[in-house]
């Protein structure tokens, strides 16, 4: 798609949306940018202006970032003039050399893409990594060239404002109820999802959980391959605790180096995506050894006197919080909390009934988390993240582990899931007592 001498307005100017400024502007775009903090960006020759209908007009094309709501009214005002309006991912799209692997889901889709990643440059297949995880999309464009993979993590904020956007491989992990203060009705998000998809033919494929209800009815043209934990299918499989591809067993699941049956299925999904893209088994297996899993996903963080803590900052809604519950025995202090995304914690009450000890609620979510969950075990509110690891310090016993698994977004106290993973691992290294 030509841009040159276009006038584009991109909207938000985080990471992301620098990134697509950038690549506009090396293209020989006339840009312009919008963001509610109006601040200047360091490096960024970009003027910026406030979110106002006046700075849209005489746009030939609106780049949105991904934390920018696609509903803004000043974008229906924009639309009604006919000029397109589109996320980084499908102006990063238009220029990308190489193939594209997307990979989604409402959770796992970090580990799976990092880990695809890894099998690929293991196995001396060129690849680079980025998407919602790391390197946006548009910074991935100078890299890219042709035969190498692209390999993408990809959130519904990014597909929602697709149009021409192609895949080779799809990955759909699953999809559970997240993001509702966005999206407002689960439908709605899962369809965001399902736009993966949508651009794929017959030469493309669909790597999709036969486990997943949602997921399992995803793509109609591409080539569907499925992955399950539970049932024998054409793809991937665990059977009698070996992983199976292409109905070869090639690894057992003891082997794969990531806590939880659920790093199980992001392992199936991973292997049918690098296998597509051209590595053998051996290659995967040997490549899921030596992986050594992504910051803030059920990473260990210290034992200090006994008791073990783990940060998985990255459980941003109740079905990541499941499974990271899942991933324990039993004996654990979870910290719950942040900003809520319209969601319902009640399907927590009975795993943490059954494997907590007591909960630890920061932030503004609390009292709903409290109220919701109510009877089925002790909850201790905290308010902050250092009072609910200094509590848990003083309670905890040998044998125990303190998990922070929030289930919300951490907007109203931090930067990002990945400030507050950090600042956890933080208080806890500055602990006093024991071993590391």
């Amino acid at each position: 798609m030509k841009v040159e001498g276009k006038r584009v307005v991109v909207v938000g100017m985080a990471r992301s949306g620098r990134a697509a400024a950038e690549l506009l502007e090396e293209r020989g775009a006339h840009v312009t940018a919008v963001d509610q903090a109006v601040a200047q960006v360091p490096d960024l020759r970009v003027p910026i202006f406030p979110q106002s209908a006046a700075s849209f007009e005489g746009a030939d094309l609106v780049v949105l970032s991904p934390g920018v709501p696609a509903d803004l009214d000043e974008l229906r005002l924009v639309r009604d003039r006919g000029v397109p309006v589109i996320g980084d991912l499908e102006l990063a799209s238009w220029f990308l050399e190489g193939e594209i692997i997307g990979i989604t889901g409402s959770n796992g889709k970090t580990t799976t893409t990092a880990l695809t990643g890894h099998i690929l440059r293991s196995s001396g297949i060129p690849a680079q990594v980025g998407g919602n995880i790391g390197t946006p999309p548009c910074s991935m464009v100078k890299a890219s060239r042709a035969g190498q993979w692209n390999v993408l993590e990809l959130s519904s904020f990014q597909l929602e404002t697709i149009d021409t956007f192609r895949a080779h491989i799809g990955v759909a992990l699953n999809v559970t109820p997240d993001h509702l203060d966005r999206h407002y009705t689960f439908e709605r998000y899962a369809a965001a999802k399902a736009r993966l998809f949508e651009n794929q033919s017959t030469g493309d494929f669909a790597v999709l959980n036969a486990d997943d209800p949602v997921t399992s009815g995803f793509a109609k043209a591409a080539t569907r391959i499925f992955f399950s934990s539970t049932q024998s299918v054409q793809g991937a499989s665990l059977e009698h605790h070996r992983i199976t591809l292409d109905g070869k067993q090639f690894m057992d699941a003891s082997e794969v180096p990531l806590r939880g049956a659920h790093n199980l299925e992001n392992t199936m999904a991973a292997a049918i995506a690098a296998h597509l893209a051209g590595a053998t088994h051996e290659q995967i297996r040997e490549a899921v050894k030596t992986f050594p899993g992504v910051e803030h996903r059920l990473e260990f963080v210290r034992t200090l006197d006994g008791v073990a803590w783990y940060n998985d900052s990255k459980a941003t809604n109740v079905d990541a919080t499941l499974k990271a519950i899942a991933a324990f025995d039993g004996g654990l202090w979870v910290i719950l909390g942040g900003k809520d995304k319209n969601s319902d914690y009640t399907p927590l009450a009975e795993p943490l009934k059954a494997r907590s000890r007591a909960v630890l609620l920061i932030g503004a979510a609390a009292e709903k988390i409290e109220a919701q969950l109510r009877g089925a075990v002790p909850m201790i509110p905290c308010g902050t993240l250092e009072i609910a690891v200094h509590q848990a310090r003083a309670q905890a016993q040998p044998g125990d582990t303190v998990l922070l698994a929030p289930a919300c977004a951490s907007f109203d106290q931090f930067e990002h899931f990945e400030h507050r993973g950090r600042e956890f691992k933080r208080l806890v290294q500055a602990l006093s007592g024991g071993s590391l």
